[in-house]
């Protein structure tokens, strides 16, 4: 089990950064077909994904491929490259869509229908696209869109190996006994510090010098947060009283399991590198 889990994060990670690379259209295909997989393991983890429910499903996936369609095309003509907006306006639509479904339809669907879905399609495909966004930051989108990954899979990595390391020795403390037992304080401290240490490494590769301690920063609060996204992924599981989302990636379950970290980290990523003095005009 060991080596497929660890040939599937190769694999994974290959694809990962071969399509950061290129950006543009091919990074917002690869992220279309990410978010259109994970909406669908998260539609059926809450109980929509049913014949009953088929059009509310439609409804998401139309404004799933409709996010990475607008993003697409503004990579193509480098119009508002880093604009937000396209994003939030496609958000709205599609929970107006919805909602007039639900009238349409009504009584046939219920709000407790509904509502699962606009959660879903915020939760996966919107925050996904962050992704895409970043990657479009004007000067230094290329180089931004990898401190995503930095501080999610590179924040898993370290907090796995401090975790696995203070078990041996010093011992560990359980950090989160009801959700995920296996996580422990030690491990968590260690995913920061190992994320911002990371990053400052990044950071002086990729920005400069001067920007170590802030990439660094970055790197650590998107750890913090990568976490958040991880045990708020668990926390789904537990409520609904699955195992994995899917079995698409060998060794690692669903998209959602690999990405549930990157799905919290991506906004915060962006976000940051708009904050924080000096890198962006």
């Amino acid at each position: 089990m060991f080596w497929i889990r660890l040939a599937s994060s190769a694999v994974i990670v290959i694809v990962m950064a071969a399509s950061l690379k290129l950006g543009g259209v091919v990074l917002n295909i690869l992220l279309c077909l990410v978010s259109v997989e994970g909406l669908r393991e998260m539609l059926k983890a809450v109980g929509v994904h049913k014949r009953e429910n088929r059009a509310l499903e439609a409804v998401a996936f139309l404004g799933t491929v409709a996010v990475y369609v607008v993003l697409a095309a503004q990579s193509c003509m480098e119009y508002l490259t880093d604009d937000v907006t396209a994003v939030y306006g496609v958000l709205i639509f599609t929970v107006i869509l919805l909602l007039a479904v639900y009238v349409v339809r009504f009584p046939f669907y219920h709000a407790s229908e509904i509502i699962p879905v606009v959660f879903a399609f915020v939760y996966v495909p919107v925050m996904l696209s962050f992704i895409s966004l970043t990657s479009a930051i004007p000067g230094i989108g290329h180089k931004a869109v990898w401190l995503i990954f930095v501080s999610a899979w590179g924040s898993d990595t370290c907090a796995y190996c401090v975790g696995l390391l203070t078990g041996k020795t010093i011992g560990n403390h359980q950090a989160f006994p009801k959700l995920s037992p296996h996580k422990s304080i030690e491990g968590c401290v260690g995913g920061i510090v190992g994320a911002a240490l990371l990053g400052a490494l990044f950071g002086i590769l990729l920005f400069g010098e001067e920007y170590a301690a802030g990439v660094a920063f970055v790197c650590g609060i998107g750890s913090v947060i990568s976490q958040c996204g991880d045990l708020a992924a668990s926390a789904i599981k537990r409520d609904f009283d699955i195992k994995d989302y899917g079995k698409l990636i060998p060794g690692h379950g669903g998209i959602l399991d690999r990405f549930d970290s990157v799905i919290f980290t991506a906004p915060c990523v962006y976000f940051l590198m708009y904050l924080l003095p000096g890198f962006t005009l």
